[in-house]
């Protein structure tokens, strides 16, 4: 796992999950953006939205696994890459191994419960018949500090 910067491809496709997960804070969402890029096109977007829609699944990951797999017309989405502004948890991570995505590249860590090495790695582990590789740290700053941002906004509120 190594930290890219954002004058490469993945920090091109980092960005647009970010533009996504500024719709979520745009919404008082916990701001966390997807996209799905397949042949270097974005094939599928996605944000945070339980608040909004009531429903636990409503993560950034699986709202665009939904959309890439009606986009290809298949569940299996072995040729693409799934980026996404944080960590994914041992949901989204179940649903991106059971997809069979062949690649994750997130920004900030999540130590709370991310899935992807920082409490379980779901996305490596041998005992499942498919594995992802991962890279994090792809615009740490950028990622971390809108997180930071929407939890002190949401804490000031509260007061």
């Amino acid at each position: 796992m190594g930290i890219i910067y954002e004058n490469d491809e993945d920090g091109k496709y980092m960005k647009q999950a970010l533009i996504q997960a500024r719709k979520a804070y745009a919404l008082t969402e916990v701001p966390i953006g997807c996209v799905i890029v397949q042949d270097k096109k974005i094939i599928a977007r996605g944000y945070n939205r339980r608040n909004t829609d009531k429903n636990t699944l409503s993560h950034a990951e699986l709202i665009a696994i939904r959309k890439a797999a009606k986009k290809t017309g298949d569940w299996r989405l072995e040729d693409c890459t799934l980026y996404v502004t944080l960590e994914p948890c041992p949901m989204c991570a179940g649903a991106i191994v059971q997809s069979r995505i062949k690649r994750v590249v997130y920004g900030a860590s999540n130590p709370k419960a991310g899935c992807a090495g920082s409490v379980l790695n779901i996305l490596d582990c041998s005992g499942f018949n498919h594995q992802v590789e991962t890279t994090g740290g792809v615009l740490l700053e950028e990622c971390a500090g809108l997180l930071r941002e929407f939890f002190a906004e949401l804490r000031l509120d509260k007061k």
